[in-house]
Formats: structure tokens, C-alpha cells, sequence
């Protein structure tokens, strides 16, 4: 079984434990959050010169960065209000923040694919003078997350990515290509009389990133360099996707229910012994290594390894995490902007993240641990794709569940599935 990446001077309990916790931020944005407490003030600041505003789901990681920053600024204290943990929540607060004009938020805590739209109704500062100072330092994929139209709007704060889990005691070696994942899966099920594979297919935002994987994996780009066109249709690469998801479930490389299936159904499937590989992130891993008494007829028997391509180089995982941009509301913005540019870059509050089980984004962090698996952590991470922050992305998540959904499962045409998709994406680049 493959460790738990972890950083070096930590041992492999602690940071098993704490992936536990990571995987239930890392699924929050995929399926359903814990619910922890939220729409309430920390109380860290006895007189807060600035408050920022950021989901609860991950409080103790960023509880740990305000405390150091008011330990260094005792003068100028942050005080966090914890919005609800659920994205949608999350995002109506901050509207109706600043459509009221309220304006009790400086800093915001803004999902990745929040940046288009927020950026478009004038809601976040430009920090684009601000880009030298992340632009090679933090992770590539999440500096693409935090600007729009090539604009920074944001600057990069956490970080999240998927492993590819697969059975050691049944295939040799991890898969390079999505097509050896289902020719290895199928056999080896069929030997075992197990499913080959279990992941994200239930019709909600895991399922788009499992297909925009895909996607991704055959050299696809959903929009061109400047973010205004769409070129989802433009090669083969969406074709390839959805063909491969059709092409598997008439194979029955997928298990049963995996229309269904969200993290935790794949989890305790493939925990089970019942399945060859699986997509998920690695909250996983703890459990399925048996930790703090779980139980797991895998426990020695699993390995993860970088998500497969379709031309076998590289890895595609989709980024997801958070990014912390200035309200255009704040009367406290420069030290706003010295705030979201210190969490962005001080290894003391990037190592903060890293300690509460939350992946940072800085680079160097992964470039400077000894742990080869932490390492491969971070190579999924430099690789990885973001959602794009244009300002209509739900709109095309929506799309994605409701044409790609149905044509994967042969009940609707896969090519007017693609067309929707495309014209869904064209739209999501203006929509306010």
C-alpha cells in the first residue's frame, strides 16, 4: 500500500489522520459538505482592523492562518467570519453582501470557479500589479484559477487534486492510459467476479469533473487563451471523452449505481474489496489503510497513483481549492491586499494549511519535502486543470449533468449532447 503523502518530520499516522479531514474539504465542493457551523464570527481578534469572509469547512486550517498573521500583526488584526459550508450558501452570503452594499467583508474566500463572475459585476479589486508576486511561486493551475480574461482577480490560497486508487494484488503496475484502466479493470474484475471501477457518477458537480478529466486527458481545452470563445468542440477531444464513458458503461467497466454514486458510495465500495480501481480524492486513503480502527479488506492490498491520460503522458486531475480576492466594498484594502498576498506567499501560513490537512499552493512546499509520495502530490497539482472562473459556470456544470449525464447512459444522442455542452460554454463567458 502506498503511504499517505505526507511532509517530512510528520509521521504517517498524523498525516493519515489528517487526510481524513482534508478528504471531507476536498469532497465539499463535489458532494455533500459536513455540517459544520457557519455564518458567525471566529473570535479571534480582540479588535479586528479587517474581516474575512470564507466557508467553514476547513476552520481549523484557516483559524491557524489568522492566528499567525495577528501573532505578526498585533496592530492590525483579521477577524474571520465563517460563512455556511455548502458552496451555494457560501456564494449567496457574499452576494447579498455586496448587492446590499454592505460591505462587512474585506477579504473574500472565493471557490476557483467563482473568479469570472464575480469579477464581472465589479465585485472583487483587479490585483493584477500584484501577479509578480505568485506568478512563480504558486502552483500554475492555481494562478489560471485566480485571474479572468488574463486579469488577476484574486491571488491563489488552497489547493485540492484526485488520485486514481487501484488494487495492487490484481494489476502490476498503475495504468498510464484510460484504456488500459478498462481493458486491466474489466480483467481483472472478471477474474474476481468484482466491478473494475467506482468514482463520481452521480449527476452533480462530481460527475463534470470526472468527464472534464477525461476531457482534459485527451488534450482538450474548454476555452481559448483569452477566455471569451469557447473551443470545446474544436478536435476530438470531447468526442473522445464522451465516447470512452459510453463505449465503458455498454462494456460494464463502470459498477453498479455508478450513475448514482458520489465519494463516499466509491470509498466504501472499493474499501470493500469490491472494486479493481478508483477515482476520489484522498480523504480515502486513511480509511482504506485501516486507520484508527476502520475497517478495510484492502488495507494492504491498494496503491494510488497520478489520473490516467489518453495518450499516456502526464496526469490530468481537475484543481479545485480556494483563492482570496478584495471586496471593492472594503475601506481597508491595502491592508487587505497585503493580507491575501501574505497567505498566498508566507511559507509559515502555506505550512499552516499543510499542517491542518488542507494541500497549500505554494510550490515550493512540494518541491522541498523528502516524501516521494507528498512529491507526486504536488506533480498532480502542477499538472492539474482548473474549472474555468468564467462567469456563467454553473450554467455549464449544468449542462455537463444534464446532456453528457444521459448520452453516457445511451439515452440520448451523444452528438447533440456535445452540441448543448458547446453552446453552453459559448454562453457561460457572458452571462451575468
Amino acid at each position: 500500500m502506498s503511504e499517505v503523502p505526507r511532509p517530512a518530520g510528520q509521521t504517517a499516522r498524523a498525516w493519515a489522520a489528517g487526510a481524513l479531514a482534508l478528504g471531507l474539504a476536498l469532497a465539499t465542493g463535489c458532494g455533500e459538505p459536513p455540517q459544520d457551523e457557519g455564518d458567525e464570527s471566529a473570535g479571534l481578534a480582540d479588535d479586528p482592523e479587517f474581516v474575512w469572509a470564507i466557508g467553514s469547512s476547513d476552520r481549523p486550517a484557516h483559524e491557524a492562518v489568522a492566528r499567525l498573521w495577528n501573532e505578526k500583526n498585533p496592530d492590525r488584526q483579521v477577524e474571520i467570519f465563517f460563512l455556511a459550508a455548502t458552496a451555494d450558501e457560501q456564494r449567496q452570503a457574499l452576494f447579498q453582501d455586496l448587492q446590499s452594499r454592505a460591505g462587512e467583508f474585506d477579504v473574500l474566500g472565493l471557490d476557483v470557479i467563482w473568479t469570472g463572475e464575480f469579477a464581472d459585476y465589479g465585485y472583487i479589486e483587479s490585483l493584477e500589479d500584484l501577479r509578480p508576486e505568485v506568478e512563480d511561486t504558486s502552483l500554475e493551475g492555481a494562478v489560471d484559477s485566480a485571474q479572468w480574461q488574463q486579469e488577476m482577480y484574486a491571488l491563489p490560497y488552497s489547493s485540492n487534486g484526485a488520485f486514481l486508487y487501484y488494487r495492487t494484488d490484481l494489476v502490476d503496475d498503475p495504468p498510464t492510459t484510460w484504456e488500459e484502466v478498462l481493458e486491466t479493470g474489466t480483467e481483472a474484475a472478471e477474474e474476481e467476479g468484482i466491478a473494475p471501477f467506482v468514482g463520481l457518477g452521480d449527476r452533480y458537480e462530481g460527475f463534470v469533473l470526472s468527464f472534464f478529466e477525461l476531457f482534459w486527458g485527451a488534450e482538450g481545452e474548454l476555452y481559448d487563451e483569452a477566455q471569451e470563445n469557447s473551443t470545446f468542440a474544436e478536435g476530438d477531444a470531447a468526442e473522445t471523452a464522451l465516447d470512452f464513458m459510453v463505449r465503458a458503461n455498454e462494456q460494464g467497466f463502470f459498477a453498479e449505481g455508478y450513475d448514482s454514486m458520489v465519494e463516499d458510495d466509491a470509498r466504501a465500495l472499493f474499501q470493500s474489496g469490491e472494486a479493481v480501481y478508483m477515482r476520489n480524492w484522498p480523504y480515502a486513503v486513511p480509511l482504506l489503510a485501516g486507520e484508527e480502527g476502520e475497517e478495510s479488506a484492502v488495507a494492504d492490498d491498494f496503491a494510488v497513483a497520478p489520473l490516467p491520460t489518453f495518450h499516456g503522458e502526464g496526469s490530468t486531475s481537475v484543481l479545485g481549492g480556494f483563492n482570496n480576492a478584495v471586496s471593492t466594498l472594503s475601506e481597508n484594502e491595502e491592508l487587505a491586499r497585503e493580507f491575501v498576498t501574505w497567505a498566498a506567499t508566507d511559507p509559515e501560513a502555506q505550512d499552516a494549511l499543510l499542517d491542518n490537512s488542507l494541500p497549500p499552493t505554494m510550490q515550493s512546499i512540494y518541491d522541498e519535502t523528502g516524501d516521494p509520495d507528498f512529491q507526486m502530490l504536488g506533480d498532480i497539482l502542477a499538472d492539474a486543470e482548473a474549472r474555468p472562473p468564467v462567469p456563467g459556470y454553473n450554467s455549464l456544470s449544468l449542462a455537463v449533468q444534464d446532456h453528457i449525464h444521459p448520452a453516457f447512459l445511451g439515452q440520448t444522442d451523444p452528438d447533440e449532447a456535445l452540441e448543448s455542452v458547446d453552446d453552453a460554454a459559448q454562453d457561460a463567458v457572458g452571462e451575468e
